[in-house]
């Protein structure tokens, strides 16, 4: 209670804050954090708060105890992610689960690697995926002993540390795992759900999945191996002095650097040490001729702020280098690296090999492609790309992805910042070319709008009536690169250039005779293109597609449809006696309307068969179909493009 005669004081008390550093975090946030990051084995699990699924991590008591893996203990690297599965979907579990048992990784040359778990070398990687299609998350790892040649069997390895994490973490867990042997530094892909034994949600303490796993696989590969000698350690050290990557004698120079700067005493940290002394000196003697590191009269060293991200990306690029030699082996190819944020021409040539990439963790994969412009590519897929879709052997082109059409048509029907739809549909209507397919088209723009104004980048004002902005097309091409990434992959054919030589259909090769403004380099792949054109070209005369003329065969644009009508009339009978239903074949400028049954990959590309029952006609298959199996629809054929509509028909069904 206040007196009379003192002062209005009033305490308020704010968050407590670090005096040492005002630019700490707030009490309530360290609180927070400690509490995320607790837990002490057995028992731990409890819910925390009201937030349901939310508990505190486990194993982080685990860290502390042990506390850092020693000098001569056994390196490993292990990298480390936690998927959301409700973000990425069943489709991508599934992706990932096929990327780790890809082709060519098997230490004895096997095609394919087989997937264990905790007892079986033979797990079914479909049962795993459908008893963990309700969990919430799941952790992936990357498990990369250094002496992994010498352990011999990754499996028993493998088993072994998810025995001592599960022990740590105080509940079974249920993982599948994959070797792979066919990098340089041999590795093991786990996926582990994100449920405990009693099917509660999994939570793991943070510092545990960044140094807890990594401490426990290198305990185990040094009660395996032994300890690091000292002759092993000093070679491992002076391997580092020249290495193009981040290492361990980077870590200790930028722990002694003070703002930027380095100095290096012989009386100081290397008196009794003259050997490292002389090491760490020529790691930096190294940076200074990359440009990263620079040195003055007296001895002291300034490096530079951003060398960790440079030396980061070195030794990526160098993996990436060594990856492509593998797979082209003793073929001589220029190496390059597609980068899409480079306005560059479209690489295109064949897949020679594919696999999910090592180097940033993630659902990443990659591609190499042999181009025809005789140079070898390195293509990182963005995480969406299901590898499985890209043959081996396949034509495929990749590019930047590009701007949407329907946007730049939503843009140019847009009146001052507003699209009307029904407006849109006149239009279209009144021009011969695009009569037909007005309906389909206008659909498709409205089904566009619906997924930008979901991700606010349009509004509706009401039924049909869309307010737009004037960048709509940079945009859309903006959301685009965030949900697909900025990678663009197309495959043009799925056949390798051999067996497109004699096959019936509209191939690559085909396109490359109409085209003939297509260029080949002199070497490389381009080569093998030239002399297949040369088949391809005699084929088609042989069986009465191409007439020769007196200097050389004509190849008309005419060709490819041709070509894509004779391969669908033998594919359709075909499939007719297998339905025991007709094939109606889709005219030029006809509307076919069905159930979408299945998709058929045929050598012209992939077609959509439609069914109403009494007959089934295909037409050409599109990205939109991707997840309308089972659906009504109808396709809209006009000349070279396609519309769709789902939904009843408004006409006849098929015809």
């Amino acid at each position: 209670m206040k007196r009379k005669g003192e002062d209005p004081f009033e305490l308020r008390p704010r968050p407590p804050r670090s005096r040492v550093d005002p630019r700490s975090v707030s009490f309530l946030q360290r609180v927070q954090r400690e509490i995320g990051g607790a837990g002490s084995g057995p028992g731990v699990g409890t819910r925390q708060g009201g937030r349901p699924g939310v508990r505190t991590g486990r194993g982080n008591a685990v860290v502390r105890l042990h506390g850092v893996v020693g000098a001569r203990m056994r390196r490993v690297v292990v990298k480390s992610r936690v998927v959301r599965l409700k973000a990425s979907g069943a489709a991508a579990v599934a992706a990932h689960l096929r990327y780790i048992a890809r082709e060519g990784i098997q230490r004895d040359g096997a095609t394919r690697s087989t997937p264990y778990d905790a007892v079986s070398n033979t797990a079914d990687t479909n049962e795993f995926q459908a008893r963990g299609a309700k969990d919430r998350h799941q952790f992936r790892f990357i498990v990369a002993p250094e002496d992994a040649v010498e352990l011999s069997d990754l499996r028993a390895f493998t088993r072994s540390l998810l025995d001592r994490v599960a022990s740590d973490l105080g509940t079974p867990l249920e993982w599948v795992a994959v070797d792979h042997w066919d990098t340089d530094n041999p590795h093991t892909h786990v996926v582990l759900r994100g449920r405990d034994g009693s099917g509660r949600d999994l939570v793991i303490a943070g510092e545990y999945i960044a140094a807890g796993i990594r401490m426990r696989a290198s305990e185990l590969a040094t009660s395996w191996l032994g300890p690091r000698t000292d002759a092993e350690i000093h070679a491992s050290l002076d391997r580092e002095v020249e290495a193009a990557r981040w290492t361990s004698l980077d870590r200790q120079i930028k722990a002694r650097l003070y703002d930027g700067r380095l100095p290096i005493d012989p009386a100081g940290d290397f008196r009794d040490d003259s050997t490292a002394r002389t090491r760490l000196i020529g790691r930096l003697a190294y940076l200074k001729s990359l440009g990263l590191a620079e040195s003055d009269p007296a001895g002291r060293w300034t490096v530079r702020a951003d060398s960790e991200d440079v030396l980061r990306s070195l030794g990526e690029r160098g993996d990436i280098i060594r990856t492509m030699q593998r797979a082209f082996g003793r073929s001589h190819r220029e190496m390059a690296i597609f980068d899409p944020s480079v306005d560059a021409p479209p690489v295109v040539g064949r897949v020679i090999d594919r696999g999910l990439s090592n180097i940033d963790f993630g659902d990443h994969g990659y591609l190499i492609v042999d181009g025809v412009d005789g140079r070898g590519h390195y293509v990182t897929l963005p995480s969406s790309a299901d590898l499985t879709a890209l043959p081996l052997g396949g034509i495929i082109e990749v590019g930047t992805t590009p701007v949407r059409s329907s946007d730049r048509n939503i843009a140019a029907a847009a009146v001052n910042g507003l699209y009307v739809a029904r407006n849109h549909l006149i239009q279209l209507r009144a021009v011969p070319d695009h009569r037909a397919e007005a309906d389909e088209i206008v659909d498709s723009h409205v089904r566009r709008l619906e997924a930008l104004r979901r991700a606010g980048i349009v509004e509706r004002v009401s039924d049909g009536l869309w307010r737009v902005p004037a960048d709509l097309v940079a945009r859309g091409r903006e959301y685009d690169i965030g949900r697909h990434g900025s990678t663009d992959v197309r495959v043009l054919c799925h056949l390798p250039i051999e067996r497109q030589v004699r096959a019936v259909g509209a191939t690559w090769l085909d396109r490359q005779l109409v085209d003939e403004q297509s260029t080949l380099a002199a070497s490389g792949f381009a080569i093998s293109v030239r002399d297949a054109l040369h088949g391809r070209g005699d084929f088609l005369i042989e069986n009465g597609f191409v007439q020769r003329s007196a200097s050389r065969p004509v190849f008309t644009s005419s060709l490819l449809e041709t070509l894509r009508q004779s391969e669908l009339n033998v594919a359709g009978r075909t499939m007719a006696n297998k339905l025991g239903l007709p094939y109606l074949p889709a005219r030029a400028a006809a509307t076919v309307s069905g159930v979408y049954r299945e998709s058929v990959q045929l050598v012209s590309g992939r077609f959509a068969l439609l069914s109403d029952g009494l007959g089934f006609s295909l037409v050409p298959w599109k990205p939109v179909l991707e997840h309308r199996l089972g659906q009504r629809l109808t396709a809209a054929v006009q000349g070279d493009r396609i519309a769709f509509r789902f939904g009843h028909a408004r006409g006849r069904s098929i015809g």
